[in-house]
């Protein structure tokens, strides 16, 4: 009897981390299917683009992916490419229509449909199952898809569609598993975690759902993102402020401070409440880390209100920030709007408000020295342990490099006093440890 040969796919991940849980999804079907999962394109039958379609730079970095993956079909083993998530949900028939050279398109929930595409069986007993791709003691975990909020700039609820909670047992379980496989630290993420629970139980339930992942087993951290400032739910500071577990940390994108522009953007949240929300994280959870993302060039942003965001800015002096440039997507609200402020002085802005965090950063590093902090260690490079506190979040946030002591392996803790404090990164002297 024949058998036919395994299976080998390549897939490419591009985008946000959300695309990374979905991804890792993609890969536990796939091994359940006994597909070989190939590190290369050069030893690969089979190509799969996960794409992103948040703003034109990561459209054409997408585009930019498939066109070259494409190309890969003219020689060597790669014979078929397929395109998946944001990008593809949103411009299907044109990817379709302009890049021939791609086997199919499918959208942002596709795994059972490029499952049959494969000849391969979807396995719903599997759902929420997921190989994990990045380091074994830190893992994403989404608590929530889609989004219902009305923001003029954002095409997310175009691509992702409406906000749909996962079950809190549900979200449990996928914690435990991946303690059980040597996560220490969950992170927790949707397109709008504030927003958990509403569409399951009436109400919103984000606290207790940190409640429930920080009593799993062997997870020592967890960490709250993509937070939204409009309706917060304040039982979550309670729940932060008082469990050990739950890192003193919230990342929550404010896009912007000036009352005008805030209403344009259809944030829900007027600029003396964002203000006031703002305040209230630092009172009630004393020694908070807020994480926050701004856009600049809107439309509705003119001088002054560049101003406004500068002062908010530095009045509440963010501990992490990230800016991004407006960029103008058909289909949203604001698209109407044109697109008025011209490239270079969004580069302008975008430069004044990184100066400024710079500043804030360096202040708020420079406290530290002196201080002991706990870290996890992340990797060891050059015989240097790097590492992170629970004021840090992975990948975009600042890290500790630590000197001193034995070597530990990646997942371990350890307490380091800061010793001197870079723009954004610590050097610390390892003085105790705690194994793995």
């Amino acid at each position: 009897m024949l058998t036919r040969p395994k299976l080998k796919l390549h897939l490419i991940t591009m985008g946000c981390v959300k695309n990374v849980v979905d991804s890792e999804r993609l890969l536990g079907q796939l091994g359940a299917n006994a597909v070989e999962i190939s590190p290369s394109l050069e030893t690969a039958d089979v190509a799969v683009i996960n794409t992103c379609g948040f703003i034109d730079a990561a459209k054409e970095e997408s585009i930019r992916a498939i066109l070259e993956t494409a190309r890969q079909k003219s020689g060597g083993t790669l014979k078929r490419v397929y395109a998946v998530g944001c990008l593809t949900e949103r411009y299907r028939e044109e990817l379709a229509r302009e890049i021939p050279e791609l086997d199919g398109v499918f959208g942002v929930e596709a795994g059972a449909d490029l499952l049959r595409e494969l000849g391969l069986e979807y396995k719903q007993e599997l759902l929420g199952e997921r190989k994990c791709t990045g380091p074994r003691h830190t893992a994403y975990l989404k608590v929530s898809e889609g989004c219902d909020n009305p923001c003029s700039f954002c095409a997310i609820p175009l691509m992702r569609g409406a906000h749909r909670s996962q079950p809190l047992e549900r979200i449990v379980r996928e914690a435990t598993r991946l303690a059980e496989e040597g996560a220490r630290e969950l992170v927790l993420i949707g397109q709008d975690t504030t927003a958990y629970g509403l569409d399951l139980y009436g109400r919103r339930r984000l606290a207790d759902v940190l409640t429930g992942v920080a009593a799993v087993p062997g997870i020592e951290w967890v960490r709250l993102m993509y937070a939204y400032p409009s309706r917060f739910p304040e039982d979550v500071l309670d729940v932060m402020a008082d469990h050990p577990r739950i890192c003193k940390y919230l990342d929550i994108p404010i896009q912007h401070a000036a009352e005008a522009v805030l209403r344009s953007m259809r944030r829900g949240i007027s600029a003396r409440a964002l203000r006031r929300l703002l305040e209230t994280f630092r009172t009630r959870v004393p020694g908070i880390a807020l994480r926050t993302t701004v856009i600049v060039g809107y439309p509705a942003e003119g001088p002054g209100e560049f101003q406004e965001l500068l002062a908010l800015i530095h009045d509440i002096a963010f501990e992490r920030l990230g800016v991004f440039t407006y960029s103008r997507e058909e289909g949203t609200h604001a698209y109407t709007l044109g697109d008025p402020v011209p490239r270079k002085e969004k580069e302008r802005r975008k430069d004044l408000v990184m100066q400024r965090q710079q500043q804030i950063s360096a202040h708020k590093n420079a406290s530290l020295v002196g201080r002991r902090l706990r870290v996890l260690i992340d990797r060891v490079e050059d015989q240097v342990m790097v590492g992170r506190t629970e004021f840090d979040a992975p990948e975009v946030d600042n890290e500790v490099i630590v000197q001193g002591g034995r070597r530990l392996e990646p997942g371990s803790f350890s307490d380091v006093d800061i010793v001197y404090a870079y723009e954004y990164d610590l050097l610390g002297q390892m003085v105790g440890v705690e194994r793995s």
